[in-house]
């Protein structure tokens, strides 16, 4: 695999039961969740021991930033972390409310969607190079992204006028746009605002917007390795064919709206496919350019999840319960539905569709990961470990000041590219190179504080 940069941004839904006087806003749970960790009269926006942030989001949104990572697997243990960071605030947060006397539970959500349809992201993010090949995503990317959802979905249980029905998407009804500079607004699949975060001369950041936050750690691998093969093979113009969708939003909701996965969509060319067969496309076009240079042991292993999805897919798309977060839920669901005769309009069907997604050994998902039903790829100790230890990118140094700094009670000021310490000389370091994970100036800096 080329070497790149990797990142992931996940927001976490909030809500506060009602056991205490009154039940909390999610403002105020927020604000209970931050309270140990920021001042709030200065900034609600931190970066921790590993080099993540995190911070609160609009809609009062709790929001984890992975380090800047250097391999898909690193990225997973560092996402994992970011759930052991938040399940640890809101235990704090639960026995704050206790010793104040207001009582009551909090419980976290990695997903996109609240009760009342309101959407929030977990954004992508690769380092690219600086090319404005826009015309390359319209062609490639965007099928790519749309019909990844056959094995990168969170699943969503939709509720319509015409009664509820069974989504392998969470995103895909709140994405309006392919291309776009805004976030919030329109969503786009891909968002084209130019921020780096590093020598933009150079380089871009890929900001993927489109993708659920998902629970499984193989299928956060997957969605992020095959996507940055795909990059890579746009990058270099090798073993493309055009798949340009003739509609790309309504395709994102058609094979969103098939568990089935056998639905077709139109192409701009007049042809109808899939989004099985153009997931097949793609792994024979990135296992040919793959193959023909020296793949990496991550790159390997990648090609081989992505074929055993596919197969899965082909064959029956239920039999991927221990791999996709769309399947684990389905079948959760439809238990509980054979077992209690309920429909999926039903109240206890939404709360299970939430339930999966909580953090905490009540969350459904950690409860099927505690009995080895899902497949992972770290184990517990690395996860806990990158809770406190940086990769060996950008985020190493700007680690090791954060804690030197802490160390020694000296007042600073972090962002993704710039280490200052807020006193009177205000020394200031600029760190460009994302890659660079020494660096002389911070050793100095260091030994000064």
């Amino acid at each position: 695999m080329k070497r790149r940069i990797f990142g992931l941004e996940t927001e976490y839904g909030v809500w506060g039961s009602q056991e205490g006087p009154r039940r909390l806003s999610p403002d105020e749970v927020a604000r209970y969740l931050f309270r140990k960790i920021v001042d709030w009269g200065r900034s609600s926006n931190i970066f921790l021991e590993n080099g993540a942030r995190l911070y609160l989001d609009v809609g009062s949104h709790p929001e984890y930033a992975t380090p800047e990572c250097l391999s898909v697997r690193d990225l997973v243990a560092h996402d994992k972390a970011g759930e052991l960071r938040l399940e640890n605030l809101r235990q704090g947060t639960e026995q704050l409310l206790l010793e104040e006397g207001a009582g009551g539970k909090v419980i976290l959500y990695k997903n996109n969607t609240d009760s009342a349809g309101n959407s929030y992201g977990c954004h992508e993010n690769y380092l690219a190079e600086r090319r404005d090949n826009f015309e390359g995503y319209t062609r490639i990317l965007i099928p790519f992204l749309i019909t990844r959802q056959i094995f990168s979905g969170a699943g969503k249980v939709l509720k319509t006028p015409r009664g509820s029905r069974y989504c392998l998407s969470q995103r895909a009804e709140h994405i309006w746009e392919s291309i776009s500079s805004a976030t919030t607004r329109s969503r786009p699949i891909i968002n084209t605002r130019d921020e780096p975060h590093a020598d933009s001369e150079h380089y871009r950041r890929l900001h993927v917007i489109v993708g659920d936050s998902n629970m499984s750690e193989y299928a956060t691998f997957l969605k992020v390795a095959t996507c940055s093969m795909v990059l890579q093979m746009l990058e270099e113009s090798r073993y493309l064919r055009d798949m340009t969708l003739d509609n790309p939003i309504r395709a994102i909701r058609d094979i969103s709206s098939d568990p089935t996965c056998q639905i077709k969509v139109p192409l701009a060319s007049g042809k109808e496919v899939s989004a099985l067969q153009m997931q097949w496309d793609f792994f024979e076009m990135v296992t040919e350019y793959i193959t023909r240079g020296s793949p990496t042991d991550e790159e390997k292993l990648a090609l081989s999840m992505w074929e055993h999805c596919l197969n899965g897919l082909s064959n029956d798309p239920l039999s991927l319960a221990a791999e996709c977060d769309w399947v684990a839920k389905y079948k959760v669901i439809e238990g509980y539905q054979q077992r209690h005769q309920v429909s999926l309009d039903s109240a206890v069907i939404t709360e299970i569709d939430m339930k999966y997604h909580a953090l905490g050994k009540d969350g459904i998902f950690n409860r099927l990961q505690s009995r080895g039903v899902m497949k992972r790829l770290c184990n517990d100790n690395e996860i806990a470990s990158s809770m406190n230890r940086p990769p060996k990118t950008r985020a190493y140094p700007r680690s090791r000041f954060i804690m030197a700094a802490k160390a020694r009670n000296r007042d600073y000021n972090v962002d993704w590219v710039h280490l200052k310490l807020n006193d009177q000389a205000q020394q200031t370091i600029l760190l460009k190179d994302p890659f660079a994970w020494q660096d002389d100036r911070v050793d100095r800096l260091i030994a000064m504080l």
